[in-house]
């Protein structure tokens, strides 16, 4: 597991999406966004390409790009370390989350991190409650 694809302490969800630099939009940017607290950022495998093409486009003074026509890696190979892809289920994804921060929560407690149990139990919380929300849709 990569640890750049986690934010808050939920794994964040690998999507596709528009970014705005200055003017110019820049639209099939790989993202990593979290569900929890709503953090989104470049994926860290194209970051410096976005960097330099968003400067390049903004030069140019392009409005819209399409990130997908200069980036080389197909998207599986993008997303292969992030554990939630946008398409799944979402009852599925928060299923995952709950695991994840479950196994968190044991490594903050062997570490005796006070602060990071009680953010993990509060994440819990939210996913939980989310959960049953889903559950009840179903």
């Amino acid at each position: 597991m990569n640890d750049m694809s986690f934010c808050c302490g939920a794994s964040m969800v690998g999507s596709k999406g528009t970014l705005k630099h200055y003017r110019t939009q820049v639209h099939n940017v790989p993202l990593l966004f979290c569900p929890v607290c709503h953090r989104v950022e470049v994926h860290y495998r194209v970051e410096n390409e976005y960097e330099i093409l968003a400067e390049y486009a903004h030069g140019d003074g392009a409005d819209h790009v399409d990130f997908q026509d200069y980036v080389m890696e197909d998207e599986e190979t993008i997303f292969e370390n992030v554990v939630n892809r946008e398409s799944e289920d979402d009852l599925e994804v928060v299923q995952s989350q709950i695991d994840m921060s479950l196994d968190l929560l044991a490594v903050a407690k062997w570490m005796q991190d006070e602060k990071w149990q009680s953010e993990l139990k509060r994440r819990l919380a939210v996913m939980s409650q989310r959960r049953i929300r889903l559950q009840q849709k179903a």
